[in-house]
């Protein structure tokens, strides 16, 4: 250490382990003479405490594995040192997460399943439809239970060379985290950027395009967008639940009332009242109207015993708009009816019970369907004789009602699993908007928890992730010809899903690393994926986030294509200015420049990279497998963050940014892709890249 410290040679070749690296790091910063600060200092000049420097490396450690350090040392402007530490890291949730995601699809399909095969009788018609929504399932099943179990063998890491394999078509390539500690007159900074392979299936390969062509192509529009959100497809299931229960409980409370007399007292009423608050709900209405307008456009009715029958548009011609009128108010007069026949038995039996004790008798409001002589008979008449008659009746309207309803609700389900199955495509295509997913949904939860462990004790980051959620800024260095172009629409359609995750954080049961991995809930287009804290980590948050605050994510996607197949375009000479350091600025910038008519515009790339940083985002960069473009990116970066924000020397620049190529963590990177430290490049090749994404001589070949 004390050689490196006074060589003046600005790098250090030697490969170190993670537990030298943290040993180094440690011993550093405890040297009073060191041009680092002393420990437990932080750049606002507070004090961490070493308790939660502690919980901050174990957290770290649970979502990172199979270390590679890097150390070098560069002059500032003002003749110091910089003191840089190169970390990348493999990640087990390249493998824990799609598990639980496969997990997670399985039991949604096998739900879905079950739900829709226990809708009873269906004309045929519909029962087609549930037919083709069930096989759909059934395949995605099979083939899901396949991969889930081939991976159960499988390391943390895919290589770039294994990207095609079909049991690791949920496996992001190439994973990693790149994370760069920078000392200086301040103590230790993180920079973090997650690098995979663009989120593809390379398994299906790209012949007739990617998803964002595929699902043009292919997606019935018909059915594409349900015409019920996820919660009233739960009412739905619900009220079809009440049905099947409350019905046959009325019907026996109405033979006790008829089996009672007089002196008895009435049944229980409180379930009949369950049964009219449940049934009485506004989906079944709303239901009955896309019902009607479907059977306008010839998709179907409801039968006058409740299944839901296909017509011809030649049967309904004229009549749609008034059939839906009539039907709703069919509905609102069963429910009158239903009412009112409640009313009457409870008034009967009132007047009868008063009658037995000699009281003066009520009269009974009348009903419409109803003789007025139900309700005066003579004072020898029976129980029996007197309710039976109003029995018969509320029976009556019990039965149309849930008869209506279960067949507006088996609609609503129908709907739901039509547009969750075939709706969405053939089975190839929704398995392969999984896969990609799926790799992206690995890397952005590793980014999350990155970021999160290290903004514990920024009070301004928590209240971010509170108000507005944490973005996620997906770098793309794919060409818009050929293959990568399949690869680009998968990822932009990948990228687009990610927007509907949300995390939520939760209370580890111990410190263990199994205890500290994340946990993925609920099902596709909802999904939460919950990172718990130890419990002194997580006692300190702010209470909406101890109590389960959902964190929107906002995916964001840049790419710009560098290599041979896209134009030649000499470099520009762009730094992001000094004076740029406000958001706005930033985003002023970055807009002028997603505007202007050039070809390789990588200031698009820098300057959003500057804005991510800027928010607290989560920074990904992709290529084709992450290994040279990327590494180039990621280098360049690096080195522009020791330029702008801890005043690297012009001068060395360049000398950093040739050494990070030469002898930095990315060439080990390559190493275990593809066993040689070269990157593939050629010489032509790189006469087409930017000046600054090219390595220096002898790193590639």
């Amino acid at each position: 250490i004390r050689d490196l410290l006074r060589s003046k040679e600005p790098r250090c070749s030697l490969k170190l382990s993670a537990v030298l690296c943290d040993a180094l790091h440690g011993s550093v910063q405890d040297k009073e003479n060191s041009p680092m600060m002393r420990a437990g200092e932080t750049p606002a000049g507070g004090h961490v405490s070493a308790r939660s420097s502690v919980l901050q490396q174990v957290c770290v450690c649970a979502a990172l594995c199979s270390q590679v350090c890097k150390l070098y040392r560069f002059q500032t402007e003002d003749h110091r040192w910089l003191l840089v530490r190169e970390q990348m890291s493999e990640t087990p949730l390249s493998f824990s997460l799609p598990k639980q995601l496969l997990s997670a699809l399985i039991r949604e399909h096998t739900d879905r399943v079950a739900e829709v095969k226990a809708l009873g009788d269906l004309s045929p018609h519909w029962d087609g439809l549930r037919h083709d929504a069930v096989t759909h399932s059934l395949q995605l099943i099979g083939c899901y239970q396949q991969t889930q179990a081939e991976l159960h063998s499988a390391s943390c890491f895919k290589a770039s060379s294994s990207k095609s394999d079909r049991h690791l078509q949920f496996i992001p390539t190439n994973l990693h985290s790149q994370r760069m500690e920078v000392f200086s007159s301040l103590p230790g900074v993180w920079y973090e950027v997650i690098t995979f392979g663009a989120p593809a299936d390379h398994h299906q390969a790209f012949k007739h395009g990617g998803l964002k062509r595929l699902l043009i192509k292919h997606t019935d529009h018909t059915h594409s967008s349900a015409p019920f959100s996820r919660d009233e497809s739960c009412r739905a299931k619900r009220l079809l639940a009440a049905a099947a229960q409350l019905q046959p409980l009325v019907f026996g409370l109405a033979e006790q009332l008829l089996s009672a007399d007089e002196s008895d007292s009435l049944p229980p009423s409180l379930q009949t009242s369950l049964f009219i608050q449940a049934l009485n709900d506004d989906l079944v209405k709303v239901a009955l109207q896309d019902m009607n307008s479907r059977a306008g456009s010839g998709s179907s009715h409801l039968h006058g015993n409740g299944l839901l029958c296909e017509v011809s548009p030649g049967d309904q011609e004229g009549a749609p708009q008034d059939d839906t009128q009539n039907r709703e108010e069919e509905w609102d007069r069963t429910w009158v009816n239903v009412g009112k026949s409640l009313d009457c038995i409870t008034a009967m039996v009132e007047r009868l019970q008063e009658r037995q004790r000699g009281t003066e008798r009520d009269k009974c409001p009348s009903l419409s369907y109803t003789s007025p002589s139900s309700f005066s008979s003579s004072s020898s008449s029976s129980w029996q004789e007197q309710l039976l008659p109003l029995v018969v009746t509320l029976r009556d309207c019990v039965r149309e009602a849930v008869t209506t309803a279960r067949a507006a609700m088996t609609f609503v389900v129908l709907q739901g699993a039509v547009a969750a199955t075939v709706a969405r495509g053939p089975t190839q295509i929704v398995q392969r908007r999984h896969a990609v997913f799926s790799q992206g949904l690995s890397a952005i939860v590793c980014g999350f928890m990155l970021k999160l462990f290290g903004g514990l004790e920024d009070p301004e980051f928590l209240q971010q992730l509170l108000s507005v959620g944490i973005l996620a800024q997906f770098e793309g260095l794919l060409s818009t010809y050929g293959e990568e172009l399949g690869m680009l629409e998968d990822m932009e359609v990948g990228v687009a899903d990610l927007s509907s995750l949300a995390f939520a954080i939760t209370e580890a049961q111990s410190e263990r690393p199994d205890d500290l991995q994340p946990t993925l809930t609920g099902a596709w287009g909802d999904f939460v994926v919950e990172v718990p804290l130890p419990s002194e980590s997580f006692r300190s948050l702010p209470e909406e986030l101890k109590a389960g605050r959902l964190i929107r994510v906002e995916p964001v996607l840049f790419n710009i294509g560098i290599n041979q197949h896209q134009s030649l375009l000499k470099s520009p000479n762009f730094f992001i200015h000094p004076g740029i350091q406000s958001l706005l600025d930033l985003l002023s910038s970055l807009d002028r420049s997603i505007e202007a008519k050039k070809r390789k515009n990588v200031e698009v790339l820098w300057l959003a990279a500057s804005v991510c940083r800027k928010v607290n985002g989560v920074r990904l960069t992709s290529c084709k497998s992450a290994k040279d473009r990327t590494a180039m990116s990621v280098t360049l970066e690096q080195c522009m963050i020791l330029r702008e924000q801890h005043t690297l020397s012009q001068q060395q620049f360049s000398s950093a940014l040739d050494n990070m190529r030469r002898d930095g963590c990315r060439t080990e990177n390559v190493q275990k892709n593809i066993g040689t430290r070269k990157f593939a490049f050629s010489s032509v090749q790189l006469l087409t890249f930017p000046k600054l994404y090219r390595p220096p001589d002898g790193s590639y070949g």
